[in-house]
């Protein structure tokens, strides 16, 4: 698939728990990390989206929060996958971190450059990767 999202993450759906309006989509990726999605239920109906479908979960690199230190805190974010930063490449304003995930995955974000020196990020850095479930656009195989 080509698109513009960096990120597109292939998985399986393991779990649809369905509300009034959205439904929440449980990914298990390839490499075992699980992400989760929120779409509407109209979504899910004409993607025909349930357990055992597979998906491909697309997040703009823009979306990533890159966390290198909860410092005993907890967010709401529902994704959280923890990785190791493998390529910084710095541009004028932003910079671009990819991050490879425990499963083999990789994540690119892109954050400013303040965030990277207050960060103090670096290549071989253990991060994690976070992002809101409402960020994450499903894609199906027609």
């Amino acid at each position: 698939m080509k698109t513009s999202a960096r990120n597109q993450f292939k998985g399986i759906v393991s779990d649809v728990l369905i509300g009034a309006v959205n439904a929440e989509v449980h990914i298990t990726l390839t490499g075992g990390a699980n992400l989760v999605a929120s779409i509407t239920k109209d979504s899910l109906e004409s993607l025909a989206i349930k357990v055992g479908v597979e998906v491909i979960a697309l997040v703009k690199a823009p979306q990533i929060i890159i966390v290198s230190d909860f410092g005993g805190y907890r967010v709401s974010a529902r994704n959280q996958l923890e990785g190791t930063i493998t390529y910084i490449k710095p541009g004028a304003v932003n910079t671009e971190v990819d991050i490879e995930l425990n499963g083999g995955e990789q994540v690119a974000a892109t954050v400013t450059n303040d965030s990277v020196e207050t960060l103090g990020l670096r290549k071989g850095q253990t991060v994690t990767a976070i992002f809101k479930a409402g960020a994450v656009i499903l894609a199906v195989a027609s």
